[in-house]
């Protein structure tokens, strides 16, 4: 047997690295979001996800523009810049539906909710496009649903609005998924993910800005004058929006050096990962049919993602 070489070890550590980052950014956003609508008092989600939205258009400019991590791809037509528009706006409710659940539910509960993401794709692409799946497929998709009306059921802190926000969140994702490969299939208008935010960011920042404004009004006043008496809120905010942007990045980064399966799989897990860090952390009340409901949906998402990958 030959010793593997230097080159294969580090190629490995530098593997690992990355899918520590994604675990790191991705859990971490997640929790510091819970903390600052809930725990900290920060109530502000739209303005939350505007600050989120802003870091990601600056990192994503230096990033592509400056840095040259990826080629840019040019926005090559006026229809090609209204359905990133949609995607944008789409996008944009997702994120904030999402951060408008954290400040009603427990982070186990969300992502019980948000595991459910394959079912709403599933639906979606049946209706919109011309894809269908086999039975067996959309049979596994039985315990995704079950497993989330039993954790409803035996939630202890659940809440009618934050479920149907986390809901909300949940199938936007999913639909923005389906309608980024109905719009932008054509070889001309394909971007890559690093692209896509570069240039989706800068259009969400433009639509939570009104939406700020009205339904969250002088929250710029409010939050300065809580950093008066406070300095962390402004580090939070930095830190928090920072991260939004690394989640982005990493995603694309273990896709590239891995694969999209590879992520796939990772993402199964790193709910689980949340769910226990978050009770750690946030010490939220769990009920055992709640986690049997949650593990439930886990199961039913593997076994739809591997009869997926069989039927390809």
């Amino acid at each position: 047997m030959g010793a593997s070489s230097p080159a294969s070890g580090s190629g490995r550590l530098f593997t690992f690295g990355l899918v520590a980052s994604w675990y790191s950014s991705n859990i971490g956003v997640l929790l510091l979001n819970k903390y600052l609508l809930s725990n900290y008092g920060f109530r502000y989600p739209i303005f939350l996800t505007m600050c989120h939205m802003t870091a990601c258009s600056l990192f994503s400019y230096a990033s592509v523009a400056w840095l040259k991590l990826v080629p840019l791809q040019t926005v090559r037509s006026r229809i090609q810049f209204l359905k990133i528009a949609a995607l944008s706006l789409v996008f944009c409710f997702s994120v904030v539906s999402g951060n408008v659940s954290l400040k009603y539910l427990p982070v186990s509960f969300n992502q019980a909710v948000g595991a459910t993401t394959p079912f709403f794709t599933a639906v979606f692409a049946y209706f919109m496009t011309v894809k269908r799946e086999s039975w067996i497929t959309y049979f596994t998709l039985v315990p995704v649903v079950t497993g989330v009306i039993i954790a409803s059921g035996g939630e202890p802190s659940f809440h009618l609005f934050g479920f149907l926000m986390c809901i909300g969140a949940t199938a936007a994702r999913a639909l923005k998924s389906v309608l980024q490969g109905i719009l932008l299939s054509s070889e001309g208008e394909k971007l890559n993910s690093m692209n896509l935010l570069l240039y989706m960011a800068p259009m969400a920042v433009f639509f939570l800005l009104p939406a700020t404004i009205f339904m969250e009004e002088n929250v710029l006043g409010i939050t300065l004058a809580l950093a008066k008496e406070d300095k962390k809120i402004i580090w939070y905010l930095l830190f928090n929006s920072s991260l939004a942007y690394f989640v982005n990045l990493t995603n694309f980064l273990v896709t590239k050096h891995t694969s999209a399966l590879t992520l796939q799989v990772l993402g199964n897990a790193k709910g689980a990962v949340a769910v226990v860090i978050s009770i750690l952390i946030f010490r939220n009340p769990v009920s055992v049919t709640g986690m049997f409901g949650y593990t439930l949906t886990v199961i039913g998402v593997i076994l739809y993602s591997e009869s997926k990958k069989r039927n390809k």
